[in-house]
């Protein structure tokens, strides 16, 4: 291999973290020429090589070119691409990539031609995959000209003077790229109504990669990634698509040699349409992510037994190593020159070996990951798409809050009323505007919601200001509740040395201020018929970040516990750029995102900083990117902290979501990663109880919830040691 091996730095190799990169290539088409096509295919992958890639799909019939007709029948073009594909099944001995490439293939009685994807690496065949449906209909004549592959198992092709089986089920499995399994099919084959990948991906295929001659006309390309997106979101896979371009016939048609991958229905990326000369959408696909999803959505595996007998026929004993094993060559072979016995994949029974022991060769240093990685994986980077999540978003927090008042008589002027109380932060301040909206809806005034600020030892005059304005622009009933002398008085009760004067800021001095906010609130709520609306976030429970029982932790109806601190902000800018309110509210909206999110529990002397919420638990960016990767992905420490320094490392990598400060823009170091996600994992763990006891609310992303009658099912007394053993041996702290 030409790149350096990971010995030393544990990210510096995408294959260590559950990765493989692939490549959808296009490139000009020397129409019947195969020898010329063949050196066209290997310059390709000697660059592909340099990239560390390791799975190559070019187009459909890519060694002679689709668009052949009547040329493809001529004994001269069969015998010269089979010559072609004996030239590259060599040249791949030294090469990293796994190839997938087209030719038309005879079978051994001469009598059919198939139309065939053939895949090679190290010098061997591992699989032979015909097109399975032959499209007949407008522009398309192929079966004129091949034999349908879809029952063509073991039938015998000719390459080179050796005989090989034709694999239309074959699965190739690669065991030291664990979690790799591919599947092989063909233009047409995607575009039935059950496409044989479809059944691939029951009996085990986690890659599909598709060759295609699809000529171009308009709207089509769209209708390619419509199929692609689909198949990979609903089969929960990775989708290699590769289709002709230059150099094919336009006697009647034209091409775009379109490239792309998705991931789950995630579009990992594309390259330009129309080209000329040859290019590659490389990416690195997530494994680790398809056998989570999976694992994780069990109607798959239901599918898989409704499916069986129809899936029976599938081979997936054929393995390949893509590193070169200890023992062997670079070429694969052992030290006496002599391939191992076992190697390949022609043997009548389709049950090839390994090539090689799992995990027996380093793995090639890659670089950075080539594939969209977000900073606020919560949070869409494009302005359009944040606009979307944002509106759908609010619009399930105020439909949660308008059912809730709706069952216990709040539909009507004078029902039950929100009750809320406001400090100016983050949180309350877009629950207030949920509740608005809410009584909007409700046909009420935004007089009935009753709202309390109620400052503690610590409260300072900006945010006490911005509540009470923010809350009488909004048009609620406003009111202020000192709570000090109560909490003093409880303080002084419990022997607490706050209640004699002395500054002993504890848990405790904090807890008790929480929890009198709260009591109070909902006595309120009791005392004019309303419930109180809890403002705490997702990211709160994550941390366990909440007062328990009588406090933040608990109200009668949540809405915020389903938004992650890093979208809240996003969420009030939308309401802002909406126009929801007026221009002064939006202006008050403003001052409230320039704040610094606070607790304000613990009182500072003149010229000393306040008290913040980040100093304190970590930067709620690196906890919400854990969160996500947790809760939604499955992942375990020494994935997420390499993930977490890919997105974050380099402060001018990748995109910012919108309107995002530059002031707020910052990296994190790997030591940094390292201990904040220290944090997090022993906060998640220990708080458990927290969210085993969280009152109802609205699930509103799809990365998650931490609703213990919905999407996170946990024991509250279970301990963290095996992460926390994971991240002092695997995630580096330098």
């Amino acid at each position: 291999m030409n790149a350096a091996t990971s010995t030393a730095d544990p990210h510096a190799s995408i294959y260590d973290h559950g990765f493989v990169r692939v490549a959808a290539v296009t490139l000009p088409v020397a129409l019947a020429d195969p020898a010329t096509n063949a050196r066209r295919h290997l310059e390709q992958l000697q660059a592909l090589e340099e990239q560390q890639v390791g799975l190559a799909v070019f187009p459909e019939l890519s060694l002679t070119g689709y668009s052949l007709d009547d040329l493809v029948l001529q004994e001269p073009l069969l015998d010269a691409a089979e010559a072609a594909l004996a030239t590259l099944i060599e040249a791949s001995r030294d090469l990293l990539p796994i190839l997938v490439v087209g030719a038309p293939l005879r079978s051994r009685d001469r009598a059919r031609l198939f139309n065939c994807a053939v895949i090679i690496h190290r010098g061997e065949v591992l699989g032979i995959a015909p097109k399975q449906n032959l499209p007949t209909y407008r522009e398309f004549y192929e079966r004129r000209w091949y034999a349908p592959g879809d029952d063509a198992d073991g039938v015998q092709v000719r390459i080179a003077g050796q005989d090989h089986r034709l694999t239309p089920h074959g699965i190739i499995t690669v065991p030291d790229v664990p979690g790799l399994r591919l599947f092989v099919e063909i233009c047409e084959d995607m575009w039935v109504p059950v496409p044989p990948s479809a059944q691939a991906v029951l009996a085990g295929a986690t890659v599909v990669a598709n060759l295609s001659g699809s000529p171009i006309t308009v709207g089509r390309a769209e209708d390619r990634k419509l199929m692609a997106r689909s198949a990979s979101a609903r089969c929960q896979s990775a989708y290699v698509y590769a289709a002709a371009g230059e150099g094919e016939s336009t006697t009647d048609l034209a091409w775009d040699g379109q490239t792309f991958v998705y991931e789950c229905g995630d579009l990992l990326g594309e390259s330009e349409r129309f080209p000329q000369g040859p290019r590659a959408t490389i990416v690195d696909v997530d494994l680790d992510r398809i056998v989570a999803e999976r694992r994780r959505q069990s109607t798959i595996d239901d599918n898989r037994r409704t499916h069986a007998t129809a899936l029976e026929g599938f081979e997936t004993g054929v393995e390949t190593s893509l590193f070169a094993p200890d023992g062997l060559a670079p070429d694969g072979s052992g030290a006496d020159g002599r391939a191992p016995v076992g190697r390949g994949s022609s043997s009548a029974d389709g049950t090839g070996t390994a090539h090689g022991a799992e995990g027996g060769a380093p793995r090639p240093a890659t670089g950075p990951l080539r594939r969209p990685l977000h900073r606020f994986p919560f949070v869409p980077d494009d302005p359009s798409r944040l606009a979307q999540d944002s509106y759908e978003a609010f619009s399930i927090q105020v439909a949660g809050l308008v059912r809730r008042l709706s069952a216990i008589g709040g539909d009507e002027p004078g029902g039950a009323r929100p009750v809320i109380g406001v400090s100016g932060g983050l949180d309350s301040t877009h629950a207030l505007i949920v509740c608005a909206r809410a009584m909007d809806l409700l046909g009420r005034d935004r007089s009935e919601i009753l709202a309390y600020t109620m400052p503690g030892f610590a409260t300072t005059e900006h945010t006490r200001s911005n509540a009470e304005l923010l809350s009488e622009a909004i048009g609620a009933s406003f009111e202020t509740i000192d709570i000090r002398p109560a909490s003093t008085q409880m303080l002084a009760d419990m022997g607490h040395p706050v209640g004699r004067g002395e500054e002993v800021y504890d848990v405790t001095f904090e807890n008790v201020q929480a929890g009198m906010r709260y009591d109070y609130l909902f006595r309120l709520a009791n005392h004019h018929g309303g419930i109180v609306v809890g403002t705490g976030d997702l990211s709160e429970l994550a941390l366990g970040w909440c007062t328990y029982g009588v406090g933040d932790q608990m109200s009668h109806y949540g809405v915020n516990a389903g938004v992650p601190k890093t979208l809240i902000q996003h969420l009030i800018r939308w309401v802002i750029a909406e126009g929801l309110f007026d221009a002064a509210t939006g202006q008050l909206l403003q001052a409230v995102l320039d704040t610094e999110i606070s607790p304000e529990l613990i009182p500072t002397r003149p010229g000393e900083k306040a008290q913040s919420t980040e100093d304190s638990i970590g930067p709620y960016a690196l906890h919400d990117f854990t969160l996500y990767h947790v809760l939604r992905r499955g992942y375990g420490p020494a994935k997420i902290a390499y993930l977490a320094h890919q997105a974050w490392g380099d402060l001018a990598a990748g995109q910012w979501p919108a309107g995002y400060a530059d002031g707020d823009k910052r990296s994190y170091s790997r030591g940094e990663i390292r201990d904040w996600l220290t944090v997090f994992t022993r906060r998640f763990f220990s708080n458990q109880f927290k969210r085993s006891a969280v009152p109802n609310a609205p699930k509103v992303l799809a990365g998650g919830s931490l609703s213990p009658r919905g999407d996170w099912r946990m024991p509250s007394d279970v301990t963290s040691r095996a992460w926390l053993a994971e991240i002092e041996r695997e995630v580096p702290g330098d």
